[in-house]
């Protein structure tokens, strides 16, 4: 009978571990596979701009001729690495107006440092090149740029510069990376004689479909919530969480929270909502932030290395964890040295403990997080609970470190706004807090029940989510090497 039984369980728990293994790689297919390529006409993002002299231009004053769309970035500090792809291109574009002045060219300069000199003005000194065509200046956090992030984004770095060909009806029917910052020279410098015969062609019988490719980075929101799912099965996490709900809930209802179950859920229901959203609104600033920062630091080469290291590290501590493994190192390094623990070790300890075992221990900052919100919890549950989700995403941290890091190194790769960054990490925190609606919804014993439920997954489900971290850092780290995979 006892084997029948423990046959049963093993049978459970598989089941039960088979759900949360689905749901993540199902979430790690949808945000880590590499970008599509599209083939189909699609129209070139409108857009209105002030121009070197001053004069207001829309991309649709254009329409009814052909149109090169130069996007470049020239500044202050200039790209090393691409000064001879840049150069290059604005004197094939020079060479091309000289060739046809009624040949269509518009230049977008994306800049990064307001207080560069503009693009034209350091061609035209630099590279004595005469700029006759409409040339923009595009601050960052470009305006006009981030609509054509597709265009210009290659495999999560960017092509400086890249040039666009848009017929006549304003459809982007050529796209031509010259250089991927980063990694080198790809379709290279379009040559003035080659763009004047793709202007005469273009729009023609012998022009089909989109000449050059498109690579997007599609990231869906439904993916993130459901990693945000996985990646809250730690043990750790949710150990924690059913520690702290155990306790606020039992100050919270006493007899009269008790007596009404239908109340109790509902309320529950609500405070668990209000607690997930907490945590949200945390990683919802977060985003904005690893975005800002991801557009410094995701063109670097260097980049794609240390990341890949860190997720490797994280990948194992999700399996043994780190301290265990230093403390077995340094464990085996003293005894192998001979020394042993030696009296002045002893005494050493003795000395540490007469000055701080006696002393009266200091409350964490999570403890402190959950008096804080009982006060609030006293005018408004609501409000109670969302401000513990705000502190408990803050003092919870340390906890679920390695199971939510990757997700941000992931983030900063990719070439997305702050504001989309921010809703994206939101989404996340949204599916992060969805095991705590369950627990605060239903009375302790069933809260406990499912908590249960969850650390046994979880325990599993975390050995398998290091081994993917570890498998994805290693394809970052050898991005470094110029192996890419996306």
């Amino acid at each position: 009978m006892y084997a029948v039984r423990k046959a049963a369980g093993r049978r459970a728990f598989a089941g039960s571990a088979i759900l949360p293994a689905f749901l993540f790689v199902l979430s790690l297919a949808v945000l880590l596979t590499g970008p599509a390529q599209s083939a189909s006409l699609e129209p070139a993002p409108d857009f209105t701009a002030v121009g070197a002299d001053g004069r207001s231009f829309s991309l649709s004053d254009f329409r009814g001729e052909p149109l090169i769309l130069h996007i470049t970035n020239i500044e202050i500090p200039l790209c090393v690495e691409c000064m001879k792809s840049l150069r290059g291109q604005v004197e094939e574009l020079a060479a091309l107006k000289a060739m046809d002045p009624s040949a269509q060219i518009v230049t977008i300069n994306l800049r990064k440092n307001p207080y560069s000199r503009d693009g034209r003005s350091l061609a035209e000194r630099m590279w004595k090149v005469n700029i006759t065509w409409p040339w923009a200046e595009d601050i960052e956090p470009y305006a006009i740029g981030s609509k054509y992030l597709d265009y210009w984004n290659v495999q999560g770095s960017s092509s400086n510069p890249t040039i666009m060909l848009i017929d006549r009806d304003g459809m982007v029917a050529g796209v031509y990376h010259v250089y991927r910052v980063g990694e080198g020279e790809m379709d290279g410098v379009q040559n003035a004689s080659v763009l004047y015969e793709k202007l005469q062609d273009v729009g023609g019988p012998g022009w089909v479909g989109l000449e050059g490719d498109v690579f997007r980075q599609d990231v869906s929101a439904f993916g993130m919530f459901l990693l945000g799912i996985v990646t809250s099965l730690a043990p750790c996490s949710i150990a924690l969480l059913i520690a702290v709900f155990s306790y606020v809930l039992t100050v919270r209802r006493k007899d009269e929270y008790l007596r009404k179950s239908a109340s109790t859920s509902r309320e529950g229901f609500m405070i668990g909502v209000a607690f997930t959203f907490g945590m949200a609104a945390v990683f919802f600033v977060l985003g904005l932030f690893i975005s800002k920062a991801g557009i410094f630091i995701r063109d670097s080469r260097l980049f794609d290395l240390f990341a890949g290291l860190v997720m490797i590290l994280l990948g194992i501590s999700n399996i043994k964890p780190l301290e265990e493994i230093w403390e077995s190192v340094t464990s085996w390094l003293r005894s192998g040295g001979g020394a042993g623990f030696q009296a002045g070790d002893a005494a050493d300890e003795i000395a540490d403990c007469q000055a701080g075992c006696n002393a009266e221990p200091k409350k964490s900052l999570l403890q402190r997080s959950v008096e804080a919100s009982l006060v609030l919890f006293r005018r408004s549950a609501f409000i109670g609970a969302f401000t513990l989700g705000i502190l408990f995403a803050l003092g919870w941290a340390p906890c679920a470190l390695s199971m939510v890091l990757p997700v941000l190194i992931w983030l900063a790769s990719q070439d997305v706004t702050p504001l989309a960054g921010g809703m994206m990490l939101f989404i996340f925190g949204v599916g992060h807090g969805v095991p705590i609606i369950p627990i605060a919804t239903f009375s302790r014993a069933v809260g406990g029940r499912i908590g249960e439920k969850y650390v046994s997954v979880g325990a599993w489900t975390t050995k398998f989510f290091g081994l993917l971290v570890i498998l994805v850092g290693a394809v970052y780290a050898a991005r470094y090497a110029g192996f890419l995979l996306w």
